[in-house]
Order: C-alpha cells, then structure tokens, then sequence
C-alpha cells in the first residue's frame, strides 16, 4: 500500500507510536494508519516518544528518545551496553521472538507453508559466551582513547567499555592491558572524516576450552612500539594488520605475528582447531557444538555418504561430520582457512576429508565431475545467504 506523502512524517519529527512487534534485527515495529516506522530502542507493547530518522515511501525509521508507558515484558538493563540491544527483553521472550521471526520469514519470503517449526534451542550462557569480539578505538567525551562498540546509528561515536559483558574476564583484562598501552603510548583513534590518527579496532579471540588469548591489533599506515605492545597484551598470540582502507574492516590489509602462536587453539565436538587470526569460526563455542550435532543429526548419516562442505572455512562442519560420513568435499574461497582446513583435518587424523580453494559458484560442476554425485550437501554460507546461482549449481549436483 503506498502512504501519500503528506501522510508521511518528515525526517527529524516526533512521534507517539505504540510498538506492537519486533523487526529482524531487533528494531521495534509501529503503524501510523497503516505507515509502517521502525523504531530503535523499542519493545512491543511500549508506548514511546520517538524522533524519525529516515522517511521513504513504503516506511520510516525512527529513534525513542523517551519510553512513555514500558512493555510488560521490559526489564531493566544490566549493562549500558551498544552491542546488546535486546538485554532490556527477557531471555525465553527473546527465544519466543526469534522464533515468530523464524516462522514468518519461511512464510513471506520463503513462500513456505505446511511446515513443523522446531523449538528454539537456548544459549547455555546469555553472557559473556562470545570466543570473539571486534572492537572499535575511538574518542570519549573528554578526548581521552576507548575502545568499545559504535553507538547505534552513529559511525563515528564510540562507546567505551571497561569490562565487555559479552566476553570472559581474563578477555577483558587483555583488552584493558593494551588500552592502557595505547594511552601510555599516546596513540590516536583513526578519524575517518580527517583520515588523522593510528588506531582503529582491537579483535580480542578466546579458545573457550583451551583457555588462550588472541589478540589483533588493527592500525592504519605508522609505527607502533611491538616490544611493549607485546609486554602490555601478555596474550598466547599476538598480531598487528596495517591497512589504509577508508572503510571501517578489520579484513585485508598485512598482517604481521608479533608474538606467540601463529594460531589459536580451540576445541569442538572432541576435535581440535587451529584457528588463524583472519579465519571464521562460530563466535559461541558452546552453541556451535550444538548446531553441528543438530546438522548432523538432519543429515541422517549411515557412514557410507559423499558430503559437500560448502563454504567450509576452517574444516570444523566437514570435520565433524566426517566421523559419520565415508568422504567429506570441502570448498572455501578463502584460501587461508582452506590451509587451516587441511591442517585441522591432520591435526585430527581425519584421513577421509579433503578440501579445496574455489568459489563456489564457479567450482560445483569441476567437484562434482572429480568426486562424483553428493549424496549430502551442508551449507554454512556468509552472512548475505546463497545466491541463486549457487542454489542451481546444488540443485544441479542433485544430492540424494
């Protein structure tokens, strides 16, 4: 339905909206005379104050600046915390969301029906159960450095943070150590306006059950002191990435090991992992575990099966599932991770998986002529999904 323009409210006004759901992605959901505006900040069930944003034909985004009458489900937060939105929603309403999320995705956009929605399956720790955090160094009020998460909606505000709830304590305490180092130092948040100072973001990687630290220090072009940076971080791994991108990414650029180990140690569904600095791996250790076994379970494995591992990063879906299965394929267009594969498949004494460097969209047919027809296609794609070619090429490869 298309709003006329006079209905629509004008960037920079304020609004008494009533939020009645949650969009994916956590902005709450409100309705002008049918005049969809998506509100940051808001619950369904609270009645808010709110100032709009942005203004397009089909909707309008907006900011609550001020709750005039609280959801019922609104709790108070534990933490002033930008990478947390949804700590003010309890854990199992936040469960019953994501699954009214889940439903109507399949539905709408899916163009599913007739379906069985499994229960969500809760984290077995809502804090402080992240292996990996990507911090941002930027400027408090008073000028002095923090690292933090950007405020919502804003690319150049920082919010500083001492102690990071969704990390453990001994991650935290590195992360001090070497914010306190940079003071000492002296150094700069980089300005992306100015294109002025040296810092732009921390990554801080834990090996949930190994107990490690791996720290990456990510800077523009300049010199830092690595003998004290290294005496500061006191972490198993510890690299610098030099980059002049304009965009904030703690991707590309040269990365350098500055001490310690060239990779992380993790362990997984009994197995062991060496993780690089730049390679992915499912943030929540605990709640991978589980994923992997679900999968596993779905595949229905007897141990005779071809498996396609597509997307396969560092081997840790394929490598589960080669227990179960008579040969894993796996493909990855990072060919750093396939090299972590290929490691972690040795270091597990995994003799019947193999993995390769390729894009998938490109390398389905050539895997499917030298392996031969999957019988079982896993897909742990990036965060955009799969693209429609690749839907064609499994389609094409026609797994049983």
């Amino acid at each position: 339905m298309t709003i006329p323009a006079a209905a629509r409210p004008e960037r920079g006004a304020e609004l008494d909206l009533r939020v009645d759901a949650l969009a994916f992605g956590g902005n709450g959901v409100a309705r002008m005379d049918g005049y969809v505006v998506f509100v940051r900040d808001a619950l369904p069930g609270d009645r808010v104050r709110a100032v709009v944003t942005k203004r397009k034909r089909a909707y309008a985004e907006a900011r609550a600046v001020e709750v005039l009458e609280p959801s019922p489900d609104r709790i108070e937060p534990l933490a002033a915390h930008p990478g947390a939105p949804w700590q003010v929603l309890p854990y199992e309403r936040q469960l019953a969301v994501k699954a009214e999320q889940v439903d109507e995705a399949l539905r709408r956009l899916g163009g599913l029906d007739g379906f069985v929605l499994d229960p969500m399956i809760a984290a077995e720790q809502t804090w402080r159960y992240r292996n990996k955090v990507e911090l941002s160094f930027g400027a408090a009020p008073d000028g002095g450095l923090v690292a933090g998460f950007h405020a919502p909606g804003s690319w150049e505000e920082v919010v500083g943070l001492d102690d990071c709830l969704l990390i453990s304590e001994r991650a935290n305490e590195a992360m001090r150590r070497t914010v306190a180092w940079a003071r000492a130092e002296g150094l700069e948040p980089f300005d992306r306006r100015a294109r002025t100072g040296l810092l732009r973001n921390l990554v801080v990687r834990e090996g949930r059950r190994t107990g490690e630290l791996q720290l990456r220090l990510v800077t523009g072009p300049g010199d830092v002191d690595l003998e004290s940076l290294a005496a500061a971080a006191q972490v198993e791994g510890l690299f610098v990435t030099q980059t002049d991108a304009i965009a904030e990414t703690t991707q590309g650029g040269r990365t350098t090991l500055v001490s310690g180990a060239p990779t992380l140690g993790e362990e997984l569904a009994g197995m062991h992992f060496a993780i690089s600095p730049e390679a992915f791996f499912q943030t929540n250790t605990e709640m991978a575990e589980r994923l992997y076994e679900v999968a596993a379970d779905l595949a229905g494995l007897e141990g005779w099966e071809r498996v396609f591992d597509l997307f396969s990063g560092i081997g840790t879906v394929g490598l589960v599932l080669a227990g179960r299965a008579g040969e894993v394929w796996g493909v990855e267009v990072v060919e750093r991770a396939v090299a972590d594969a290929i490691a972690n498949a040795q270091l597990n004494d995994v003799d019947n998986a193999q993995f390769f460097a390729g894009d998938v969209r490109l390398a389905m047919r050539e895997l499917v002529e030298r392996s031969g027809r999957p019988d079982v296609v896993v897909v742990d794609p990036p965060r955009a999904g799969l693209s429609q070619k690749i839907v064609r090429r499994i389609i094409e490869a026609a797994p049983k």
